[in-house]
């Protein structure tokens, strides 16, 4: 199939040009190994500028392992992670976090939009058997944002999560698989949506946003930081050549562009939503980052992909499509005027 419309992921678009340039200067004269080099020195002081705290930045290869490994760390193998039933931790990791952890156990958590509320998480805790060494003792609250379903928590709405687990001594974590979403979408700094909110692990989600080859995790907890030191070598992700990684990240984060990056395919999601809109298309949870999930009419997903539409399907007459900060109007365009002769063709048989 030619692809003229990429709605797939965001996974599926190339490179952002600013930081494949960044890897070409960095390809350049010699470096120590393992992240003793200068451009992992610079990616740590500016995480800490951008976040406004002290943190430590433990570039690694996959979103999976920066969730898994940051998880194994902020609790016992004893212990139990909280998040949403259809969290990516959960539902789309292979178990990396319990294999990682030891036998970490993770526990699903209802909300509508993938998102979790204080009165879920504080109804859990309470019933929790704390000190019963026949249950698995929560350590961890991990929250998605933007969420699996495209909704966004704001700072107040994950500042509330997390004093809600700290009354019960359990810590937050979030995977920000799609932060610079989510940041994108509200006024939030990230500092607001992060550390100030109570988070003390976090995912930084660079590969869906234009990276090529990694992705972060951002410690503000010392003791965590310590063990990262070892859990990432140990699982195969303090890599020899660091500088590469911190080269795609230091751009991503610096001036600004991670941000300019998401507002683009938020941007594109909000026009592509505006025409589904128009043939009264049901959705999961109306799009406030840059996807969605959406019911089709029957047929449609097959008109789609023989026109060159790339998308997922998902269960029954549902997809999902995601923009990307490569996503253009004429793909948008493309795919809207497939569903609006696949819609006037239905109406005409009536």
């Amino acid at each position: 199939m030619t692809i003229r419309a990429e709605l797939r992921s965001d996974n599926a678009a190339a490179i952002a040009p600013e930081i494949l340039e960044a890897i070409a200067r960095a390809n350049s004269g010699s470096s120590p190994g393992y992240g003793g080099d200068e451009t992992t020195a610079r990616l740590n002081s500016l995480v800490s500028e951008v976040f406004e705290h002290e943190a430590q930045v433990f570039p690694v290869t996959t979103g999976t392992a920066a969730n898994a490994l940051a998880l194994s760390a902020m609790a016992p193998p004893w212990g139990a992670v909280l998040c949403h039933e259809e969290a990516h931790i959960l539902a789309n990791e292979a178990a990396a976090t319990s294999m990682f952890g030891g036998g970490l156990a993770l526990h699903g958590l209802p909300g509508v939009g993938a998102k979790v509320s204080p009165v879920v998480v504080e109804e859990t805790l309470r019933e929790t058997p704390w000190g019963d060494p026949h249950n698995s003792q929560p350590a961890v609250l991990s929250v998605t944002n933007a969420s699996e379903y495209g909704a966004v928590y704001t700072q107040g709405e994950v500042g509330e999560l997390a004093a809600t687990a700290r009354r019960f001594g359990v810590t937050t974590h979030l995977d920000g698989a799609r932060l610079a979403n989510a940041l994108a979408a509200t006024t939030s700094t990230p500092a607001d949506m992060t550390c100030r909110a109570g988070v003390s692990v976090l995912s930084l989600g660079a590969t869906k946003n234009g990276a090529m080859s990694t992705d972060a995790i951002v410690s503000f907890d010392p003791e965590v930081s310590a063990q990262l030191v070892y859990r990432t070598k140990r699982a195969g992700h303090a890599a020899s050549k660091m500088r590469f990684h911190s080269a795609q990240l230091v751009r991503y984060l610096e001036d600004g562009l991670w941000l300019r990056l998401a507002a683009h395919a938020n941007a594109q999601m909000a026009r592509l939503w505006a025409g589904l809109q128009e043939f009264g298309l049901p959705a999961v949870v109306q799009p406030q980052a840059n996807l969605v999930f959406v019911d089709l009419p029957d047929g449609c997903a097959d008109s789609l992909e023989q026109a060159g539409v790339a998308f997922y399907r998902m269960r029954g007459r549902q997809v999902r499509f995601v923009t990307s900060f490569a996503t253009t109007d004429a793909e948008l365009d493309h795919a809207l005027t497939v569903i609006r002769g696949h819609v006037a063709r239905d109406r005409a048989l009536g």
